[in-house]
């Protein structure tokens, strides 16, 4: 049993040495590499370091967005379809109750692709529905239709 010990210590003893002097030649030869390409090296390093920003660059610049497909409205849809005394001021406007429900939405800051996800219909059909509302409110921009819906107490 002693000399088991002995042999695994003198085994030991020799491997961490010839493993410690292996660490040193090596240690030795990447220092004179080092002192010997030192210009290539710093090339290296910096041609690395432009890569990897680089790369995180343009994973983050490129990484689709995520966006939500119907965000809350600030202002909340009170009814889905128009009090009987509004219906009258949109028949005597000539605005369909979907027309008026585009307009609502319109409101609430919705684009029009939200707007088509939100009433089930194509962005085509919204924008159809949009220039109907331009006209018969003899607006031309977003901005004025609900501005002027307002004030005829189209919308709440």
């Amino acid at each position: 049993m002693k000399m088991k010990q002995i042999l695994l210590r003198t085994f030991l003893a020799y491997g961490l040495s010839l493993g410690s002097l292996l660490a040193l030649m090596t240690w030795a030869k990447y220092r004179l590499l080092v002192a010997d390409h030192a210009t290539e090296l710093y090339v290296l390093l910096v041609a690395v370091l432009f890569i990897s920003v680089g790369i995180w660059a343009g994973l983050r610049w490129s990484a689709p967005r995520i966006v939500p497909i119907c965000p809350t409205p600030e202002v909340p849809i009170q009814q889905t379809q128009p009090h009987p005394s509004r219906q009258k001021l949109l028949e005597r406007h000539g605005i369909s109750p979907r027309e008026w429900e585009v307009l609502v939405c319109l409101a609430q800051g919705l684009s029009n692709e939200e707007i088509a996800q939100k009433l089930f219909v194509s962005a085509n059909t919204v924008k159809t529905h949009l220039g109907n509302v331009y006209s018969k409110l003899n607006v031309s921009r977003r901005t004025q239709a609900i501005e002027k819906a307002r004030t005829l107490g189209l919308l709440y």
